[in-house]
């Protein structure tokens, strides 16, 4: 009777033990026109599901083009007493920096053009001519618009349409981030329409969290991968057309259209696909959307002047080959 209770006792104690350790949460859900994850590891119980749901709702309400009531909408139709959020504000500020850095190539004004062309999915490519393209770039250029010390927009013509979408994944992201550190949890890994943050390890394997680049000459039916990194304590976000990358059936030339911001074109870019590390998700996914419209080689010259950046550019070359271009840190995390 002693060793059952005994044995009982340390059956009892051993359980103990290990719940006290951090455990696995992982939570699925769709938000912001996209699918999300996020996975964790923690001793302490917190409602995470409330704080995710109450993130992606103020998040939407201040910066979601297709809420009608949202902040942003009721800009763009014309408001202009809008005192905006911290989050706006924050975007906001973000994305002048990008703007500057990228010499206008990430341009959140860029929308107008974007409707213009028919860019998207299964949709066929306008071609507006120069009469049009001249009116509408009257409303490109995001310093055309003014954050004033009221937390109000300010713009130069009422019609400019602002979209912070390019980097409101990354940057939603990073709020989610933000919340988790705010509970001492040490490892983790987001994810929102394949844009990423991690933290830590994935304690389960006792490995680093791993992340598949796709390859973007994969096809409707089979996902193929590119390359596979270790990604820890940093972010990546990835821009490109996968799938939806054009061959002219003259020429054979591979190609993605891209609208140049500052002439209102659209133009053949040889950049296929651009991930991008950066220390936060926001800065991350605004990177990734610029080097796509700059182009290879502009790319190259625009990190040369970044700090704490890596990348991995899918590219075609002038033969038309898709080949790789790896910065130095990002060679560093391939695992393939």
């Amino acid at each position: 009777m002693k060793k059952i209770t005994a044995l009982f006792f340390l059956v009892l104690f051993s359980i103990s033990c290990k719940d006290e350790g951090p455990q696995a949460n992982t939570y699925t859900g769709n938000a912001l026109g996209t699918t999300y994850q996020v996975k964790y590891f923690s001793s302490e119980d917190f409602n995470t599901e409330k704080a995710l749901d109450s993130i992606f709702k103020v998040i939407n309400t201040s910066l979601s083009t297709y809420q009608d009531d949202s902040d942003i909408s009721r800009i763009n139709a014309g408001a202009e007493d809008v005192v905006v959020d911290v989050h706006f504000q924050k975007v906001f500020e973000l994305s002048k920096k990008i703007f500057k850095e990228s010499n206008g190539y990430f341009d959140p004004t860029v929308g107008s053009l974007v409707n213009a062309y028919g860019f998207g999915p299964d949709k066929p490519l306008n071609e507006p001519d120069k009469a049009m393209l001249d009116s509408i770039r009257q409303l490109v250029g995001f310093k055309k618009v003014k954050l004033t010390d009221e937390n109000t927009i300010q713009k130069e013509n009422p019609n400019i349409y602002l979209d912070f979408n390019a980097i409101a994944k990354g940057y939603t992201i990073d709020v989610i981030a933000e919340y988790l550190d705010s509970k001492n949890v040490e490892n983790y890994l987001i994810e929102l329409g394949g844009e990423l943050v991690a933290k830590g390890q994935n304690i389960e394997n006792e490995a680093d969290w791993m992340i598949a680049i796709d390859n973007p000459q994969q096809t409707e039916a089979e996902r193929t991968l590119q390359t596979v990194l270790a990604l820890k304590n940093r972010a990546m976000a990835t821009s490109g057309n996968y799938r939806k990358f054009r061959v002219d059936t003259t020429t054979g030339e591979r190609f993605v259209h891209t609208i140049n911001p500052l002439t209102g074109e659209a133009e053949k870019s040889d950049l296929l696909s651009a991930s991008v590390l950066a220390e936060n998700c926001t800065l991350a996914d605004g990177y990734a959307t610029a080097f796509m419209a700059l182009g290879y080689e502009k790319s190259l010259e625009m990190l040369e002047e970044l700090e704490n950046v890596d990348v991995y550019f899918i590219y075609a070359d002038e033969q038309e080959s898709m080949r790789v271009f790896t910065s130095e840190g990002f060679e560093e995390m391939l695992r393939d």
